[in-house]
């Protein structure tokens, strides 16, 4: 299978879809790689490395599109990009459809096979192509938000750890799943005063053993939620429901009655966010302010660390893409169900049932799809 990895163009996105030591792997199993000129060149990857491993290179995006049977790309794809997609393509990479009507119907039209990142499951129900970009961006959550509870930035003027003497910041996580964990460890790491909130018990109790008595744990209701969030300088958006549209958790009557200066990081706006409030915005912008509260809602958090976030992701992808390589998309996806509930769209139908309930289209069931 020829293969092609595209320079991501999405603003302040350098990670790539396959690494050098990624292509000569799939290069060793008798596939060939077309890379675009200078897709890994922001995170230290030349194009001089990617021939060594085996790969071609192409100066165009265009060319990439035009040749590959698969593309393997990180972000989802922008329009100029969907327009270069062609029935029977593969497309594998982050899609987050439920809230984007535009890029779905772009992909319902191009008849292309689109394969979710986030929607592979494995044996246990989890999402093991998401959790490494989950983990990332849920400590980056904390990063970022300290820098915004800064006054210079907009914020309360609060030091997140405070000093002897000084309360430090409260910080209140919503959901207690990859990103809420990874975003404890940072809070708690930097001595702030940290309260998760999940409605599953099961995951309270686990974040009670790793953490200990320094993490206050609180069963998720909205009285709960409005009550803390009402009175935390640093709230963590961190709720996922897989492939569907994030829940708004906090209104924009509760976020009215915040504290000025105080901070929301919505780490799941790529599903369109959990604060009634939060709109997508770019490294360029990170924030804005409503009612006197700083929003920083980055729709692609782990594009600005991306070299960390491109080795993490690629550890994860790398098996899969070989299995889409050697059997074909067919047999890779019938043969393996957690794999096949990564498939949201092929040769025009939705089959992903949550996106499908999401945006009003006929949801197919996967299988049947790929028989029809």
């Amino acid at each position: 299978m020829l293969i092609g990895v595209p320079k991501e163009i999405k603003n302040h996105e350098y990670r790539v879809g396959l690494t050098p030591d990624s292509v000569a792997e799939v290069v060793a199993h008798g596939h060939q790689v077309l890379v675009e000129t200078g897709a890994g060149a922001a995170i230290g990857f030349s194009d001089d490395a990617y021939r060594a491993a085996g790969a071609e290179t192409a100066g165009a995006a265009a060319d990439v599109f035009a040749k590959a049977e698969m593309i393997v790309k990180v972000k989802e794809p922008q329009a100029v990009e969907r327009a270069m997609l062609r029935e029977g393509q593969i497309l594998f990479t982050y899609l987050h459809l439920a809230p984007d009507a535009e890029q779905t119907r772009d992909l319902v039209a191009s008849g292309a096979t689109c394969i979710a990142y986030e929607t592979v499951t494995d044996g246990n129900g989890r999402l093991p192509l998401l959790a490494p970009m989950s983990q990332v961006a849920g400590r980056m959550s904390i990063q970022a938000g300290a820098y915004c509870l800064e006054r210079a930035h907009g914020g309360r003027g609060m030091l997140l750890g405070g000093v002897p003497g000084v309360a430090p910041a409260k910080v209140v996580v919503l959901g207690g799943g990859v990103v809420g964990e990874n975003a404890i460890y940072m809070a708690l790491g930097a001595a702030a005063d940290v309260t998760v909130f999940d409605r599953n018990v099961a995951v309270l109790e686990r974040l009670t053993q790793r953490f200990g008595p320094a993490l206050k744990t609180v069963y998720s209701t909205k009285t709960k939620v409005d009550e803390a969030v009402v009175e935390a300088d640093l709230v963590i958006g961190g709720v996922l429901v897989a492939g569907a549209a994030a829940p708004k958790l906090v209104t924009r009557e509760t976020l009215a009655q915040m504290r000025p200066g105080s901070v929301l990081v919505d780490v799941a706006i790529d599903q369109g966010g959990c604060f009634a409030t939060s709109r997508p915005t770019t490294h360029d912008e990170p924030t804005y302010v409503v009612d006197d509260v700083v929003h920083y809602c980055v729709a692609n958090m782990p594009g600005g660390v991306p070299r960390t976030s491109t080795f993490a992701l690629n550890n994860v992808t790398l098996p899969y893409v070989l299995k889409l390589a050697d059997k074909g998309f067919r047999e890779a996806l019938i043969e393996d169900p957690n794999f096949l509930k990564g498939l949201n769209v092929i040769n025009g139908m939705v089959t992903f049932e949550a996106v499908a309930s999401a945006l009003d289209y006929d949801y197919v069931e996967p299988a049947a799809a790929l028989a029809a």
